[in-house]
C-alpha cells in the first residue's frame, strides 16, 4: 500500500508538471507560491489516500482498486464542465466507434444540460428521428433505469446495441405533462452528412452533421445544382449536432474569400490559434444565402453560421442556437483509457463569444408547420359565372397547368415547415431586390 501511495504521488507531480507545461503554466514564477501550491497538493493527496485505504478496510463489499481509481479521476473532470470526462477502456472504444460515421444505435446527439440527459439533436433518417426524438428532450429513464446520475459516457454505451435489438427509453418533454415512453429499435447508423435539390431557382442544401466526407458530399452537391442555374441557395443546419472542425473550416471556404479567419480559439494562456478558409477548388462568394438554424444547431454548425454572419455572407434564421463554445482534447492513457478535456474556447471572426447565448439569428423564426385549408378563400372575379375574360386569364390558367403538372412535393422539406417557407420568401425577394453580402 505505500508503495502505492508513492507511485500515486510521482505520477500525479509528474503529470501536473507535463500539463503545466503543456499550457504554458510558469511554475516557478515565485518560489513561496509554489511551496505552498505544493503543500496544498500534498495535502489533498492525503486525503485521497486515507479515502482511498478506508475504503478498501472498511466499505462493505470488495471494491476493485482500479474501478475506484477510475471513479476518481471520472469525478475530477466531471467538476470542471459538462465536456470534460474520462473514458474507461471500454467506453472510449465505443466512442472512436461513434466517431467512425457508422454504428449501431438510436441516432441522437445528446449533452448535459442542468444535470440531466438531453437530446441536443436526432439525425437525419435515423430510430430516433422517425420515433419522434426532439432536440431538447431529456432522457430521464433507460430501459427502467433512472439516469438521474448517470454518466454521457454511460448513457451512450447503454443504448448503443445490436441493430434491430429493442430499447425502452422515458422522455420529459417540455409541454407535456406526462413522461413519454418509447419503444425504438436499434439500427446501424450510417449518417449521410449531405442532401440536396432544386426547389424552383433555389438549391436547397441539407447538412445533417460535419463528416469526413461532407466536403466532398458538399463539392457534389453544389456542382450539380450550377448545372441546374440555382440563383441562391438555403443551407438548413437546423438539429446539426456538429462534427470535425477541418470540414467546418473546407465547407466554409467554399464560400467566403480566401485567407479569411473562420473561427479563432483562445487557451488558458490568452494565446489565439486562426483557422481560415482555404483553396478547396471552388468558391462561389457572389450568390445569396439563407441559412436555418435552430436549437439543435451546435459547435461546428455554430462555427460556420457565426461565420457567415459576421462577414455578411448569409442571413441567418431561425431560433438560437445550442451555445457551445468550447474546444475538446483527447489524450489517450497508457491502459487504454482516455481523457476528454476542456482546453480552450473559440470565437467567431469579430470576436463573439457564443458560449452559452448561442448564434442570435438576424431574423428569429420560431418552428412549426403551416396548414393551408384550400376551402377558405376569398371569392375572386375569375370564380364568377360569365364574368368578362382577362387578356392574359387564358394563358395564366395555362402556364399555370403546365407548371403544376411537372412540380413535385419534396423529399427533403415536410410539408408546410414554416421556417423553410420563410427562408423561400425572403431569398426570393433578396434574388429580386439585392443580396445579403456587402
Amino acid at each position: 500500500m505505500k508503495t502505492f501511495f508513492k507511485t500515486l504521488s510521482v505520477f500525479v507531480i509528474a503529470t501536473t508538471f507535463l500539463l503545466g507545461s503543456y499550457f504554458g503554466i510558469n511554475f516557478f514564477n515565485s518560489k513561496q507560491q509554489v511551496i505552498a501550491a505544493e503543500g496544498d497538493k500534498y495535502k489533498a493527496l492525503e486525503s485521497f489516500g486515507q479515502t482511498l485505504s478506508l475504503i478498501e478496510s472498511s466499505y462493505v463489499d470488495d471494491v476493485e482498486q482500479k474501478e475506484i481509481i477510475y471513479g476518481a479521476i471520472k469525478g475530477m473532470l466531471q467538476s470542471l464542465d459538462p465536456h470534460s470526462t474520462f473514458f474507461t477502456p471500454e467506453t472510449y472504444k465505443s466512442f472512436k466507434i461513434g466517431t467512425s460515421g457508422s454504428f449501431g444505435g438510436l441516432g441522437i446527439t445528446i449533452g448535459m444540460r442542468d444535470e440531466m440527459i438531453t437530446i441536443i439533436s436526432p439525425i437525419d433518417d435515423t430510430p430516433a428521428a422517425k420515433a419522434g426524438i426532439k432536440s431538447g428532450d431529456i432522457i430521464i429513464k433507460i430501459e427502467d433505469e433512472p439516469t438521474m446520475g448517470m454518466t454521457l459516457e454511460d448513457a451512450t454505451s447503454r443504448m448503443r446495441g445490436k441493430p434491430g435489438t429493442k430499447i425502452n427509453i422515458t422522455l420529459a418533454r417540455k409541454g407535456e405533462s406526462e413522461p413519454i415512453e418509447m419503444v425504438i429499435v436499434r439500427d446501424i447508423i450510417k449518417i449521410k452528412s449531405v442532401k440536396y435539390e432544386k426547389i424552383d431557382d433555389i438549391g436547397y442544401i441539407r447538412l445533417a452533421q460535419f463528416q469526413d466526407s461532407s466536403t466532398k458530399e458538399m463539392l457534389e452537391a453544389l456542382k450539380a445544382l450550377e448545372k441546374e442555374n440555382v440563383k441562391g441557395y438555403i443551407f438548413d443546419l437546423r438539429n446539426n449536432s456538429g462534427g470535425l472542425l477541418t470540414e467546418a473550416i473546407n465547407i466554409s471556404s467554399l464560400f467566403l474569400e480566401k485567407d479569411k479567419t473562420v473561427v479563432y480559439t483562445q487557451d488558458r494562456s490568452k494565446k489565439e490559434n486562426h483557422f481560415k478558409t482555404r483553396n478547396i477548388g471552388f468558391r462561389d462568394i457572389d450568390k445569396p444565402i439563407i441559412m436555418i438554424v435552430n436549437e439543435g444547431s451546435a459547435s461546428a454548425s455554430e462555427i460556420l453560421a457565426g461565420a457567415f454572419q459576421d462577414y455578411d455572407r448569409a442571413l441567418v434564421i431561425g431560433t438560437n442556437t445550442f451555445g457551445k463554445a468550447s474546444v475538446q482534447s483527447i489524450i489517450e492513457m497508457a491502459d487504454g483509457s482516455a481523457v476528454k478535456l476542456t482546453t480552450a474556447r473559440y470565437y467567431t471572426p469579430l470576436g463573439r463569444s457564443i458560449q452559452g447565448t448561442g448564434v442570435k439569428p438576424d431574423i428569429v423564426v420560431e418552428s412549426g408547420t403551416v396548414e393551408i385549408d384550400k376551402s377558405q378563400r376569398f371569392l375572386k372575379e375569375s370564380d364568377l359565372t360569365n364574368h368578362l375574360v382577362g387578356e392574359n386569364e387564358k394563358k395564366d390558367k395555362d402556364s399555370k397547368g403546365k407548371k403544376d403538372d411537372k412540380k413535385k412535393s419534396s423529399e427533403i422539406i415536410q410539408d408546410g415547415d414554416y421556417q423553410f417557407m420563410s427562408a423561400m420568401q425572403l431569398l426570393n425577394g433578396i434574388i429580386k431586390y439585392g443580396k445579403t453580402n456587402k
